[in-house]
C-alpha cells in the first residue's frame, strides 16, 4: 500500500465547525433515506398503475438495495484515497440522475433498472456520510451526535411514507412526483455541502485502485440476489439454474478473496474483515439488516393491502417505528459518550429488536392497531440502539486512514443482510399470499384464472368479495415473515455478546503508540490488539510491563 505523501493534521473541529459540516451531511443522509422511504406506502399504487406484480413490487425495492450493495465498498475504498466532500458530490449526482428516470417510467421493468441506477448513487451516500463523520468527530465525541442522525432517520422514515402518500392521493401530483421530490432537496444538500464541508485529504503516489477485486465483488453478490429472487418461483431450489446461479457466485466471491489478499489497494481490506469487533459487527449488521428491511419493507404494504387503509394513513400509522428509533438513538448516544462503554448498549437493542419483531409476528388482518404500534415501537428502539453503534464499534478499532473501507464494509454487509432479507420475505410473503388467495377463492367458488396472481395488487380493479380475499390474505401473511425475521435477528443477539467490553477513544485516529502496541501484540499471539489498546495508551513502563 502507498504511503501517503501529506496528510492534514487529524484535529477534530470544534463545535460549531461541526454542526455546520453536519447540516450539509445530514441532509444528503436524508434524501438518500427519503428514496426508500417515499415509495414505501406509495409503492401499492404505483405498481397497481404499472400493473405490475407481486415480484415487480420486491425488485423496486431490492434493484436499490442491491446496487447500493454492491457498489457500497467500492465508494468507501475511495473515499480512503480521494476527496471524500468531491465523492460524495458525485454520488448525488448519480443519485439525481437515477431519480429523473424513475420519475419518468412508463412500465415496472423501467422503474426497476432506473431504481438500480439510482441505487448506485444511494450506496455512494450511506457510506460517505458515515466517512466524513469519523473523520470530523472522535468515536467517544460521536454518540451525542447520534440524536442528529436518529432524527434524520426518524423524520425521513416517518416523513417519507406521510409525503409519498400525500403525492399520491393527491390528483395534481400523482406517484411520479414521489421521485421527483427528492430532486430539490438534492441540489440544496450539493451546494450546502460545498460550503460547509472541509475534510483533509491524504494525497498519495501510485494510488492503484483494484477495479478487478471491485467488478468480482459486484458480480458474485449481484448473481446471489438474483438467485434469491428467483428461486422457487421461475425455477425450483434443486436445478441447473440454481447450480450455475449459486456455484458462479461462490466462485466469483472466492476469486474475489484471493484478488483481494494481493491488492496493493484492496476494496475490503482482508486484515479489517478478520478484526474481532470487525467480524462481530458485520455478523450483527447482516443479521439486523435483514431483519430490519426484509421486515420493515412490508409494513406500508400490510396496511393499505392487508387493512385498507390509504397511502397517507399508512404513512401515519409507522409513527410509532420511528419514534422509537428517534427516542432510543438520542438516549443511547448520550449515554455512551457520557460512559464510552458500547457494548451494553448493543447487546439490549439486540435484544429488544427480536422481542419486536416477535410481536409483530402475531398480527394479522384484524388486530388492534393499538398493539401493532406498540410492536412497532419496540422494533423501533431496537433498531436505534444498534444500526448506528455498530458502525461506530468498528470505527473505534481502526485508523482514520482506513476510516473509509472500515465503514462502508459494514455498511456492504447490512445492506447485503436487507437486499437478501427482502428478496427473502418477498418470495415467502408471494407463495403464501398466492396460495392464501387460490385456497380461498376456491372456497368461495370463485373461478381463477390460473395465473400468478400478478395482478392482485391492483384492488380498484378486483370485485369486492375477491378484493376481500386478497386483503385478508396479504394481512395474514405479512406476520408471518416477521417471526422470519425474528429469528434471523436473534444472529445479532448473539454478535453482540461476542463483543469486546471498550472504551470508545477520544481521538479522530489511534494514538501511534496504540498501533504499534498493536503490531507487537499481533506479532505475539497473532489477534488484533486495537480493541485494548485504542483508549489505555499506557507509558513506558506500563508498555513494558505488557
Amino acid at each position: 500500500m502507498s504511503a501517503p505523501t501529506a496528510t492534514a493534521a487529524a484535529e477534530p473541529m470544534n463545535r460549531r465547525q461541526t454542526l455546520e459540516a453536519l447540516s450539509g451531511l445530514l441532509l444528503v443522509l436524508f434524501v438518500a433515506m427519503l428514496s426508500s422511504t417515499v415509495v414505501s406506502t406509495a409503492l401499492p399504487k404505483i405498481i397497481g398503475a404499472l400493473n405490475g406484480s407481486q415480484t415487480q413490487y420486491t425488485w423496486v425495492v431490492t434493484a436499490t438495495l442491491l446496487t447500493a450493495t454492491a457498489t457500497t465498498p467500492i465508494w468507501g475504498k475511495l473515499a480512503d484515497l480521494f476527496n471524500k466532500k468531491l465523492l460524495i458530490q458525485v454520488a448525488i449526482v448519480v443519485f439525481l440522475a437515477g431519480s429523473v428516470a424513475a420519475g419518468f417510467a412508463h412500465s415496472a421493468g423501467q422503474l426497476i433498472a432506473a431504481r438500480a441506477f439510482q441505487g448506485i448513487g444511494v450506496g455512494g451516500l450511506q457510506a460517505l456520510v458515515q466517512v466524513a463523520i469519523a473523520a470530523m468527530i472522535p468515536p467517544r465525541e460521536r454518540g451525542r451526535y447520534n440524536g442528529y442522525l436518529g432524527g434524520v432517520m426518524a423524520l425521513a422514515t416517518v416523513g417519507g411514507p406521510l409525503l409519498g402518500g400525500l403525492i399520491v392521493d393527491t390528483s395534481w401530483l400523482g406517484w411520479r412526483w414521489c421521485f421527483f421530490v427528492g430532486v430539490p432537496v438534492a441540489v440544496i444538500a450539493l451546494i450546502l455541502l460545498q460550503v460547509t464541508l472541509h475534510l483533509p485529504t491524504a494525497r498519495r503516489d501510485n494510488v492503484k485502485i483494484d477495479y478487478l477485486g471491485a467488478t468480482l465483488i459486484a458480480a458474485g453478490v449481484s448473481l446471489l440476489l438474483v438467485w434469491i429472487s428467483f428461486v422457487d418461483d421461475s425455477f425450483a431450489w434443486l436445478s441447473w439454474q440454481t447450480g450455475a446461479m449459486v456455484g458462479g457466485s461462490v466462485l466469483l466471491l472466492a476469486l474475489a478473496v484471493l484478488v483481494e489478499s494481493r491488492a496493493a489497494e484492496p476494496v475490503v481490506p482482508l486484515e479489517i474483515v478478520r478484526e474481532r469487533t470487525t467480524a462481530l459487527a458485520i455478523l450483527g449488521s447482516l443479521a439486523v439488516g435483514m431483519a430490519m428491511f426484509g421486515g420493515a419493507v412490508f409494513l406500508g404494504q400490510y396496511f393499505q393491502i392487508g387493512r385498507g387503509y390509504s397511502p397517507t394513513e399508512a404513512g401515519l400509522l409507522t409513527i410509532p417505528m420511528m419514534a422509537g428509533v428517534l427516542l432510543s438513538s438520542i438516549v443511547a448516544g448520550r449515554l455512551i459518550t457520557a460512559s464510552g462503554k458500547i457494548k451494553p448498549y448493543i447487546v439490549a437493542g439486540s435484544v429488544i429488536l427480536v422481542a419486536g419483531f416477535a410481536l409483530l409476528g402475531t398480527i394479522d388482518h384484524e388486530t388492534s392497531l393499538v398493539v401493532v404500534g406498540a410492536a412497532m415501537f419496540v422494533v423501533g428502539v431496537g433498531v436505534g440502539m444498534t444500526m448506528q453503534n455498530l458502525v461506530l464499534a468498528v470505527q473505534n478499532t481502526v485508523a482514520l486512514k482506513d476510516i473509509g473501507a472500515a465503514s462502508s464494509t459494514v455498511a456492504f454487509f447490512r445492506s447485503l443482510g436487507g437486499t437478501i432479507g427482502v428478496s427473502v420475505l418477498g418470495a415467502v410473503l408471494a407463495r403464501r399470499v398466492t396460495d392464501r388467495i387460490t385456497h380461498d377463492l376456491a372456497a368461495a367458488g370463485i373461478p381463477t384464472s390460473g395465473g400468478s396472481g400478478g395482478s392482485t395488487l391492483n384492488l380498484a380493479a378486483l370485485p369486492e368479495p375477491v378484493r376481500n380475499i386478497v386483503r385478508a390474505a396479504y394481512g395474514d401473511a405479512t406476520g408471518h415473515i416477521f417471526l422470519i425475521s425474528a429469528a434471523i435477528a436473534v444472529v445479532g443477539i448473539l454478535a453482540a455478546l461476542l463483543l469486546k467490553p471498550v472504551t470508545l477513544r477520544s481521538s479522530l485516529d489511534l494514538p501511534d503508540t496504540a498501533r504499534s502496541v498493536a503490531v507487537a501484540a499481533d506479532a505475539v499471539d497473532g489477534a488484533p490488539a486495537f480493541d485494548e489498546v485504542a483508549v489505555d495508551v499506557t507509558g513506558p513502563g506500563e508498555r513494558a510491563r505488557r
